[in-house]
């Protein structure tokens, strides 16, 4: 597998136990996040380096999880119908920081919106949806920490899928390997993640991510 690789128990030791944080593989130039599909539109993105197909819909809402071990407990560790070819997806870093810096939350909170018809209003103009969900152990456990989604539609979802897209990987048998070890954690390799930090204060502040 192209993607580097760390003990996930050293890992943990590192990352934040609690609150909003983003983790993350990550360089100057790109940023990984994960998504799971059925095998047509799963093998049809790895073979063509960009999604599309028959069974692809660009009309329906996409979400991406910079998270592995999100996606781990989102699809079953490949296992859940539908979802059994994991894509490592390489995208621009500034279209992912474009991504946060849009993103509007799935339901309402008077935290940001003063009026539920303001949120409504936000929904409406803006391609790109967020979710704070709770994050997970490979066992599926919730934890404390929170893992961010972002939900994809209209031009975010074109560009994403199209013209921002630098590399999509096949990790499914990388994931049937690990997935053996789940009940094992001291034998369990993940993506090697770290913390990432969006270059834009106020987008911080906006989503919430705590220091």
């Amino acid at each position: 597998m192209k993607l580097p690789t760390e003990s996930y128990l050293a890992q943990k030791s590192r990352w934040p136990k609690a609150g909003r944080h983003i983790l993350a593989q990550f360089d100057d130039e790109s940023v990984v996040v994960y998504q799971a599909y059925r095998p047509s539109i799963g093998h049809f993105a790895v073979e063509n380096g960009y999604f599309g197909g028959k069974d692809f819909s660009y009309s329906r809402m996409s979400w991406i999880k910079p998270n592995f071990l999100w996606m781990m407990y989102r699809s079953g560790w490949g296992q859940k119908e539908g979802q059994e070819v994991i894509l490592a997806v390489r995208i621009r870093r500034s279209f992912f920081e474009e991504l946060l810096s849009q993103a509007v939350p799935s339901s309402y909170t008077s935290v940001l919106y003063e009026k539920r018809e303001d949120w409504q209003k936000a929904v409406r103009g803006s391609d790109v949806r967020l979710q704070w969900d709770p994050d997970h152990s490979p066992k599926g456990g919730k934890v404390e920490r929170r893992a961010i989604q972002l939900g994809l539609r209209g031009e975010a979802l074109e560009r994403y899928g199209k013209t921002e897209v630098l590399e999509v990987m096949d990790v499914s048998e990388f994931v049937a390997e690990q997935r053996s070890f789940i009940a094992q954690p001291e034998l369990l390799q993940t993506p090697s993640e770290a913390v990432f930090v969006p270059e834009s204060e106020a987008v911080a502040r906006w989503l919430g991510i705590e220091s």
